[in-house]
């Protein structure tokens, strides 16, 4: 079988999307090797580099030109005979020839939908119509969770039957044992504090950072953040240097993976106070860390958490508080609750998510 994929995010995104697409490539070349996966883009980047030396994966040039993503791409991948075309984020070409083709498209959330006050007018119109779109002309529509399955039935109509969820899974790096060596060399490198709890994401406005520090005044627990700073990092700033409690939080830029898997196994609880996910894979890079969550009671977390993640209401500081100093100062139910998430967290293994896709190829075929 010949599959073709929208490579655009697996050669420029580093994180969200650009991860979701490696790791897709990675685990279906590897577990399924006897087919042939194919990368459209108009050019590649050193990013996935390792995937791509791979005997079945190949590098497809697509044609140049403005919007031959939108008009040429789906040509281009019939030109090469393939069997599935696969939008890797919510979208599919507009224009294809005759020559039959199978059509998926993997839809991770639509929180520009549901909550509309963190885009601008003109992104909310353009995402709803190709994602519509997408999901009016693919055979089979992925859904990363039950929440996002839910969503694309009641915002864009869809039938249930035309929507499967396969859930994601996440970088090798964190489900692989890290050297002591390497764990006391990134502790040492980022100034890292004894003991701390850890917030990893981009520092946004649904992300729900301020909670957390808000939840931290008044104890002396350590905060560690890994993401990107947005115009919201500057309320957290103010309130920090209000309160004279820069000390207690260490924002942390340029960590690669390997150090990001160390800083997860260092920290003592993984806090995800997130508004909406549409899955949530820093939580169950955590899991795989053997590290303790609290994250919020909403959308997809507990889908990602399970039964022995602790469960927050993330409107609430004083909750957030509470269940972060108890986990913080009962190590025994720490390790009982990072022991059961590791047990749940294989569900989310390469090879079991490999299978499920490999199912719906054929199944579509």
């Amino acid at each position: 079988m010949k599959i073709a994929f929208d490579a655009k995010r697996f050669f420029h995104n580093t994180s969200g999307l650009g991860n979701y697409s490696r790791d897709l490539v990675r685990i279906l070349s590897e577990y399924e090797p006897e087919n042939e996966y194919l990368l459209l883009n108009k050019n590649k980047s050193e990013r996935g580099k390792d995937i791509l030396d791979r005997s079945n994966v190949k590098f497809i040039p697509t044609s140049k030109g403005k919007f031959s993503r939108q008009f040429k791409m789906g040509k281009d991948a019939q030109k090469q005979n393939a069997d599935i075309f696969h939008g890797l984020s919510g979208e599919l070409p507009l224009k294809w020839d005759k020559k039959p083709i199978k059509k998926i498209v993997t839809i991770h959330d639509l929180i520009f939908v549901r909550y509309p006050q963190y885009y601008s007018f003109f992104d909310r119109k353009i995402h709803f119509w190709k994602f519509k779109k997408a999901a009016d002309m693919a055979d089979k529509i992925i859904a990363i969770s039950e929440q996002t399955k839910r969503d694309i039935i009641d915002y864009l109509k869809v039938p249930e039957t035309k929507i499967e969820v396969i859930y994601q899974g996440c970088h090798k790096a964190f489900k692989e044992e890290q050297s002591q060596e390497l764990i006391k060399e990134t502790k040492k490198k980022f100034n890292l504090p004894e003991r701390f709890i850890l917030n990893v994401g981009t520092i946004e406005d649904r992300k729900n950072l301020l909670n957390v520090v808000k939840a931290i005044n008044g104890t002396n627990i350590p905060l560690v953040v890994v993401g990107r700073k947005t115009k919201y990092y500057q309320k957290i700033e103010s309130f920090l240097k209000k309160n004279k409690i820069e000390k207690q939080v260490f924002f942390l830029e340029g960590v690669s993976m390997d150090e990001l898997a160390a800083i997860y196994k260092l920290a003592d609880i993984f806090v995800y106070p997130s508004f909406f996910e549409g899955f949530g894979i820093p939580i169950i890079e955590a899991l795989f860390s053997k590290t303790v969550v609290v994250t919020s009671n909403t959308s997809c977390l507990p889908e990602a958490g399970g039964n022995d993640s602790v469960y927050i209401d993330p409107k609430n500081e004083l909750d957030i508080r509470a269940k972060i100093k108890f986990l913080w100062e009962n190590e025994s139910e720490r390790k009982r609750r990072e022991e059961k998430g590791f047990e749940f967290v294989q569900k989310f293994n390469d090879e079991p998510i490999a299978k499920e896709l490999m199912n719906l190829y054929q199944k579509i075929i």
